[in-house]
């Protein structure tokens, strides 16, 4: 069985908390390189680690903060401007089309109307069907966080395993079908055990871990204040650069 291969371009939050990138992991498995949210950073992070943006076949997008999708003009304009052949996909809630047209607009006024060599298709996907994308199969859950659409976590089946990534939520029981039988959960935990709306802290996650099921644990997108515990914690935490083999 082929591996999957997990890189955190970015583990970061969005006000960029002890140096880190915005989130951006980068899968590869099956022949398809894929992002799991491109934040706005994203295209950065990208050249800094040698890969190749034209390299990439798809992006999933989780919700539609600037954080989580802003890198997506860049990575479509930067693929105009030197050539990409290669189809792009980026599939993510309900309203992504329109906040991506938004965005490409303010930006690069003409932008989004522009004509390119290479098909870019904008998918907005229904949470909770399981949807093709190339190889992947990607189930959406509906999470708690305000942002303007649909906020999501993602069950992507890939190259014989299942990488879940909680987006940014509050607790909520939905991720505990979205985790189960998960080879690798890749959870938000912004704070150390201060709860806010909309986000998940350490101490709330391991208080429903044991709900959990999945075989491995990384936690990501986090505040100063949980970085400054971290190197304490009994948990995998990922940082720019951190890198999961399954």
């Amino acid at each position: 069985m082929a591996g999957v291969r997990v890189r955190f371009i970015g583990a970061g939050d969005a006000f960029g908390s002890g140096g880190r990138l915005q989130t951006c992991i980068l899968v590869e498995a099956d022949g398809f390189r894929f992002l799991v949210d491109c934040g706005a950073s994203a295209l950065v992070g990208l050249k800094r680690a040698g890969v190749d943006p034209n390299e990439i076949d798809g992006v999933l997008i989780s919700h539609l903060h600037g954080d989580h999708f802003g890198g997506v003009p860049f990575l479509i304009l930067d693929g105009q401007f030197s050539r990409r052949a290669r189809r792009l996909v980026i599939a993510g809630p309900p309203g992504l089309r329109e906040r991506v047209l938004q965005a490409m607009e303010i930006f690069f006024p003409g932008s989004f109307a522009a004509r390119r060599k290479f098909e870019t298709e904008l998918r907005e996907i229904p949470a909770g069907v399981r949807t093709a994308i190339g190889p992947l199969g990607v189930i959406p859950y509906e999470v708690v966080h305000a942002c303007g659409a649909p906020p999501y976590a993602l069950r992507v089946e890939v190259g014989g395993r299942c990488i879940v990534y909680s987006g940014d939520t509050e607790w909520t029981e939905r991720l505990i079908p979205a985790a189960a039988g998960a080879d690798l959960l890749i959870c938000e935990a912004y704070y150390f055990e201060k709860r806010v709306p909309f986000h998940l802290d350490y101490a709330t996650l391991m208080a429903h871990r044991s709900q959990l099921d999945c075989k491995r644990l990384v936690v990501t997108h986090m505040s100063s204040d949980m970085l400054a515990r971290v190197a304490e914690l009994p948990v995998e935490a990922a940082n720019d650069g951190f890198e999961v083999c399954l």
